[in-house]
């Protein structure tokens, strides 16, 4: 018997002394890792083309929320599986942090950027967005490009069912019935500069809450100039002269394609002329309609 202890003993000697394989990539793994905490939880100001960036006192709540999700990308405890098989951690060194595919434009329906960031500060609102742009063109970011902000909803696009972890959300200040101003725009269009080129973002995925989500949301409102943004390569628009659609196109098959959720295909016809349109909000689909679907369609 005390051979026996002795051999166990020897062996787990011999086990705790033996080189780790893996400590050199164990220790890279690491080191990406803490230039990703970094990266996720910089607050620095950034400066936009044409305006004046504003610097946002971080509440604790925040920073509570942000060491959480830096804790659990760190996590490398074991898990135990339901059929009693133990995972096991190696890490590996090909990773970054997953990047922004769409943008999202909203309008806040609130009187004031001062009440939009109460609401996105508060935790039972449960809402948020990655940007707010006041009237008078403030530009005020509320969560790091990579985190996942609360803006979307219940939402599609295409075969994209979670649209908050694709995306960043930007909120302008405007109670939905009111122009947007010039400097608000001009300072959307220069964030919409950066993030695109950071983010590699393609066009027709600038896209509006009302787009994602036909019938519930009618923001940005039909005030909301697309056609401007699209002009600077935000986005797309249809073209000035219209080829007239096939007799055998399908509209809905086209909508589906272009993006929209067409389960309810008079909201989703109405969410497209809201974008597209601007001049009749209804669920017709009139000749017009139709060849501006199919435009639009062939431009995907």
């Amino acid at each position: 018997m005390s051979k026996f202890f002795y051999y166990l003993f020897f062996v787990i000697l011999v086990t705790s002394c033996a080189t780790n394989p893996y400590k050199k990539t164990e220790k890279v793994y690491d080191q990406k890792l803490q230039e990703l905490k970094e990266t996720i939880s910089s607050k620095e100001t950034v400066t936009l083309p044409v305006i004046n960036t504003y610097k946002v006192t971080v509440t604790p709540s925040y920073t509570e929320n942000l060491l959480n999700i830096k804790d659990s990308i760190s996590t490398m405890g074991l898990t135990l599986l339901k059929n009693g098989v133990n995972t096991e951690w190696i890490g590996t060194v090909n990773f970054n942090l997953r990047k922004p595919n769409f943008i999202i434009i909203h309008h806040t329906a609130q009187d004031s950027i001062q009440q939009t960031i109460k609401t996105f500060t508060l935790a039972r609102t449960q809402v948020s967005a990655h940007y707010v742009i006041g009237d008078d063109g403030r530009v005020v970011q509320m969560l790091n490009d990579y985190l996942r902000s609360w803006h979307a909803g219940n939402g599609s696009w295409g075969k994209n069912t979670d649209i908050n972890s694709a995306s960043i959300g930007i909120e302008l200040d405007n109670n939905g019935s009111e122009p947007f101003s010039e400097s608000q725009i001009n300072s959307l269009l220069a964030l919409l500069t950066k993030l695109k080129k950071d983010y590699n973002i393609p066009v027709q995925n600038i896209i509006g809450h009302s787009d994602i989500a036909p019938r519930r949301k009618v923001d940005p409102s039909v005030l909301f100039p697309w056609r401007t943004l699209a002009e600077k390569g935000f986005g797309i628009w249809p073209d000035e002269v219209l080829e007239t659609a096939p007799a055998d196109f399908n509209v809905e098959q086209g909508l589906r394609i272009i993006g929209y959720n067409t389960k309810n295909l008079s909201a989703a016809v109405a969410a497209f002329k809201l974008h597209f349109i601007q001049t009749d909000l209804s669920a017709l689909l009139d000749e017009n309609t139709v060849n501006t679907i199919y435009n639009i369609y062939k431009k995907q």
